[in-house]
């Protein structure tokens, strides 16, 4: 049965994901949906749903489900995941703004008369948006709504076109600041510290005593550290991608 409702929670989040519907909806959404459907099925076929939820009956479920979505919306421990909805509010406002294309027409002026200029301008500026937003989603909509026309007009092959646009977008990944970068180095702390709890209670465990000294302990990279990391070789891809756009041109 549990494998079942997990075939259904995945099939939910499908359908909400390839139906356009928001991402901060669709993921709790779902698994709120699941979790109702499984505790539904446990109250038909077997009388309650103590197998689901600690209180019984379906008259609770409500009350789980506003638990879980404060869980996480809410009840979130780490300062840095608060930077997400910032950088993506700033994605769409870019967007929405037209500032993103004023952009690209401004610098398209400056690369014109290099050869591939255009496909030039489409990298430099889904760096700047990638650098700006942390983002994938924005910047490649944004790119492809935009260059993407312009780069066929300009006799433009279509895999050129739209692997630049790709390529450019996805730099948000690595550029910092990354929303990515952020997940991770919160996941890579709360790792941290569970690793630190237990070797604590194992040296204790072992000595007897209650501090355990620092060589003992494990480190994680924080967000900064991982945007310091991240912004060279970020770099270095945006001026790889430029070169090849160039040499192609040239070829």
């Amino acid at each position: 049965m549990e494998v079942f409702f997990l075939l259904v929670l995945v099939l939910l989040m499908v359908m909400a994901l390839t139906s356009g519907f928001p991402v901060a909806f669709s993921l709790p959404g779902s698994a709120i949906l699941s979790i109702g459907l499984a505790a539904l099925a446990g109250y038909v076929f077997e009388g309650n749903a103590s197998a689901y939820f600690a209180q019984d009956g379906p008259i609770e479920w409500l009350s789980a489900g506003v638990t879980n979505f404060r869980s996480l919306y809410w009840d979130v421990e780490r300062d840095t995941l608060i930077a997400i909805p910032l950088f993506i509010f700033m994605g769409i406002m870019l967007q929405r703004s037209k500032i993103a294309e004023d952009l690209l027409v401004t610098m398209a002026q400056l690369f014109g008369p290099i050869p591939g200029g255009l496909g030039i301008t489409v990298v430099f500026v889904g760096a700047l948006l990638a650098a700006t937003t942390g983002i994938v989603g924005a910047t490649v909509i944004a790119m492809g709504l935009i260059s993407l026309p312009a780069m066929l007009q300009h006799n433009y092959s279509k895999p050129l076109a739209t692997g630049t646009i790709c390529a450019s977008g996805t730099l948000g990944q690595i550029i910092p600041p990354s929303v990515v970068l952020i997940i991770l180095a919160d996941q890579l702390s709360n790792a941290a510290d569970i690793a630190n709890t237990s070797r604590t209670a194992d040296y204790k465990l072992a000595t007897g005593e209650f501090v355990m000294p620092s060589e003992f302990s494990v480190s994680s990279a924080s967000a900064g550290e991982m945007f310091v990391g991240a912004f060279i070789p970020g770099i270095v891809l945006v001026f790889l991608y430029m070169l090849y756009i160039l040499i192609y041109a040239l070829l």
